[in-house]
């Protein structure tokens, strides 16, 4: 159990060094803010699709995977009206909506991770649990910088961006222990929980992030969007192998 929760917490500690590059840019995050969401765009899609769908699918049927679509579609819209209402935001993400919404979006989106870690170490954790891990973990730090990018760009300090890309990870130790004790319950809602998380990560991309970044300029906002597409398929090739 201590090697678990170990284990758990270093995926979210890993999510911290995504926002690295980030504050070492500096003043410039807020000159290449297109490039820096569009990137945030492309992490978001690919993870969504290879890292939440794919898995969800092999995992549960397309009528729970659509359904959790759907709800984490829901979620996102209704975050946006509640935000967008209130006005409230926590000390830590006292910028933009749009910093809130997607350290939100990532922090709902961890647990289901947290999940899988937990399962796998259920099953066997010297080679599948170990296998999760180091995925998440690599995954986790292109999630960190598209937290630290909104931030970056809405001029948070470094302190923060690094605690809110961390935070954004938080619930995966809890997902993970939950899930190492209630493998058999857990593992029937993955497919569901994978859909939702995934859901609210593509809406969020495409209505958030997409967006602005084209309104400031399309050019790099493609560019930036090819890049994470590019990255997180390369990532993914690389723990296929």
């Amino acid at each position: 159990m201590v090697e678990l929760v170990l284990a758990a917490t270093a995926t979210m500690l890993a999510t911290g060094i995504g926002a690295i590059p980030v504050i070492l840019m500096g003043a410039r995050a807020a000159t290449l803010r297109p490039l820096l969401l569009g990137i945030a765009a492309g992490v978001m899609i690919v993870a969504s699709l290879l890292g939440l769908i794919r898995p969800a699918l092999e995992r549960g049927s397309t009528i729970q995977v659509v359904a959790g679509l759907v709800l984490g579609a829901v979620f996102l819209f209704a975050s946006r009206i509640l935000i967008a209402k209130s006005g409230r935001r926590p000390r830590l993400m006292a910028t933009g909506n749009t910093s809130l919404l997607v350290f939100l979006v990532l922090f709902v989106h961890s647990l289901p991770e947290g999940f899988a870690v937990g399962t796998a170490y259920a099953e066997d954790p010297a080679t599948i649990g170990l296998f999760i891990v180091l995925a998440i973990s690599i995954q986790n730090i292109p999630e960190g910088t598209a937290v630290a990018i909104p931030l970056a760009a809405e001029g948070a300090s470094p302190r923060r961006q690094v605690s809110a890309a961390i935070l954004s990870s938080a619930p995966q130790p809890l997902g993970a222990v939950i899930a190492y004790f209630l493998v058999e319950t857990v593992t029937g809602l993955l497919p569901l929980s994978f859909g939702f998380a995934a859901g609210a990560m593509l809406t969020l991309a495409i209505v958030e992030l997409i967006p602005q970044a084209i309104h400031g300029r399309a050019r790099l906002a493609v560019t930036g969007l090819a890049t994470g597409v590019a990255v997180m398929v390369f990532l993914d090739s690389l723990l296929q192998l």
